[in-house]
């Protein structure tokens, strides 16, 4: 198999009303899709831990059009999600990660507008100023990651999008 890409990352929430007035309206993330959609057919049900009749699906992604990935936030109205988030240390899907052109600047902004850093500021500082990464909880205790977009090993960022291109 060769895959050619991810297509979207899939996020149970347990009010989508408060995550999309996290990425949307914190981090500035489009929506492209909000619907509420049955859950009692096709192969749905085989990929519940329970019966669910619907879930309310938004998806949502940074830029000017469709992107990928996109995240998939998903919700089950009038039903309780359960389970909690997980820690970097723990089986399953610890956190996503977004790569910014300025992440100290981006923190002071997310803390400007409530959002709370899993760690100071200072833990993420390095000894000549730099921050090239932080971490962020969303409204369910999902972590995120935002890293300094040259900081990354092997990869070729002449292939990233210029973000002042319009």
């Amino acid at each position: 198999m060769e895959a050619t890409g991810i297509s979207h990352i899939a996020v149970c929430v347990r009010d989508l009303d408060k995550s999309l007035a996290f990425y949307r309206d914190i981090l500035g993330m489009r929506v492209d899709f909000d619907e509420v959609q049955d859950t009692t057919s096709s192969g749905l049900p085989s990929v519940y831990a329970h019966s669910r009749k619907t879930r309310r699906s938004a998806h949502v992604w940074f830029g000017p059009g469709p992107a990928t990935p996109s995240l998939v936030l998903t919700s089950h109205p009038g039903e309780d999600s359960d389970g909690s988030p997980i820690k970097l240390d723990q089986v399953g899907i610890s956190h996503f990660s977004f790569t910014v052109r300025d992440v100290k600047a981006l923190a002071d902004e997310l803390v400007s507008k409530g959002v709370e850093l899993a760690a100071p500021l200072e833990a993420f500082t390095a000894p000549d100023g730099r921050v090239s990464s932080i971490f962020v909880y969303d409204p369910d205790g999902i972590l995120l990651q935002f890293d300094l977009l040259g900081n990354l090993p092997d990869h070729d960022h002449s292939l990233l999008p210029d973000p002042t291109e319009g």
